[in-house]
């Protein structure tokens, strides 16, 4: 069974609203003041307490900072903090990584680099709770996979350290490049730095909410309280027994409708060389009357550039199109049989401690048929009545 979060941000991200739905959640509020306090931070105080957006009622997270002159931390400071503190190495990674982002971020904008950048509202005690507190709530929760809505970014403008910026901010905006953004209809700041940051370096995919099932809903108060919309962002937990079974995958195609089809079976076979998970020609009916072959590619993201190279140099196509597409695949494990032609591997499929089916390696069957000079079915049969025997003698 997996744990995971939807951030729901339909009313945008902060590092307080995170936390705050965390809590909101049920994440023991003592036990992370007691983490945070080893930071070494001093002169600051956090609460939680209720609080009401709109119609929702959820938790406000608030560090009240008793210095109001805080120092302008770079990486490396930042970074000897968490490192030092008494936190699990998973939050400290974790949190560290965060705050890369940002530091990547921040040099990009200000034409820096991440060892020079001056962190100044992220860099205060109160956005270094927030990032490290976030960390510290998903590993007490147990949480381990993530997922995030489209978020609300907001327009305008806003003022800063850096003097007044456009709405989203532009180390946000550096952020959130690859997710799915928008802008609403509402003046003001809905996605800071901080909030895109932590929701940039968890999240796998930014959407609909996948199919799962529901285990709890916490709601996290923002410190505005708008009056077109709940200032919440909504943090759904889910229990997801296939997530194991999933990934993703690229699938990479091209029309074909002049060329030589003697080329295919070479193509398909350097396909395979360069990392391909399958390859497959689908016919199909192509403009001008004419007949042609849709030429598809599965691969890993790793081997995208090197399948689309090859497609285009050893096909007559124009070009290929390719897109991420997510996929359920069982577990797999190759056992052995003992028959009276030899023995078979067998290829099994799995979901958990259930078999879904199962089959003889052909290569194997085809050998023992030709060693043995008898019908590949007879061998194939053999095979599966092994396995079937076999499979009994264990659940005995």
């Amino acid at each position: 069974m997996t744990t995971g979060l939807y951030f729901d941000c339909f009313a945008g991200a902060s590092g307080d609203m995170i936390v705050g739905a965390l809590i909101d959640l049920g994440l023991d509020f003592t036990a992370l003041r007691d983490q945070l306090s080893t930071l070494g931070l001093r002169g600051y105080e956090l609460k939680s307490e209720c609080a009401r957006r709109g119609a929702i009622a959820a938790t406000r997270f608030i560090v009240e900072v008793e210095e109001s002159d805080q120092p302008a931390r770079h990486l490396s400071d930042i970074r000897r903090l968490i490192e030092q503190a008494k936190l699990s190495d998973a939050v400290k990674s974790r949190s560290i990584g965060v705050f890369e982002k940002l530091a990547e971020a921040e040099a990009k904008v200000h034409g820096s680099t991440i060892d020079a950048v001056h962190f100044h509202e992220v860099g205060a005690v109160d956005s270094i709770i927030d990032i490290v507190g976030a960390m510290i709530g998903i590993e007490i929760l147990q949480v381990t996979r993530f997922h995030a809505s489209p978020l609300r970014v907001g327009k305008g403008t806003v003022r800063t350290a850096h003097g007044v910026l456009p709405v989203p901010a532009p180390a946000t905006v550096e952020l959130l490049k690859g997710a799915a953004v928008y802008s609403g209809e509402i003046e003001g700041e809905f996605v800071t730095p901080t909030g895109a940051a932590i929701v940039a370096s968890l999240c796998e995919s930014f959407g609909s909410m996948p199919g799962v099932m529901i285990d709890s809903v916490g709601y996290g108060a923002g410190a505005r309280d708008h009056k077109e919309l709940p200032n919440v962002l909504r943090l759904i937990r889910f229990e997801d027994e296939s997530a194991r079974e999933r990934d993703s995958v690229m699938v990479v195609e091209t029309n074909i409708d002049d060329m030589n089809p003697q080329a295919y079976g070479f193509v398909m076979q350097r396909a395979f060389e360069a990392g391909a998970l399958d390859v497959f020609m689908t016919p199909a009916q192509m403009k001008k009357d004419r007949p042609g072959v849709l030429l598809t590619v599965l691969c890993k993201g790793e081997h995208l550039d090197s399948i689309t190279a090859l497609l285009m140099a050893e096909t007559t196509t124009l070009g290929v199109r390719y897109y991420e597409a997510i996929r359920r695949v069982a577990e797999r494990r190759i056992e052995t049989v003992e028959t009276e032609y030899g023995a078979i591997r067998i290829k099994v499929a799995r979901s958990g401690a259930h078999t879904l089916h199962f089959q003889p390696e052909y290569e194997d069957c085809a050998q023992a048929a030709r060693i043995r000079k008898v019908s590949f079915l007879e061998v194939q049969r053999a095979a599966e009545s092994a396995y079937r025997a076999q499979s009994s003698e264990e659940k005995n």
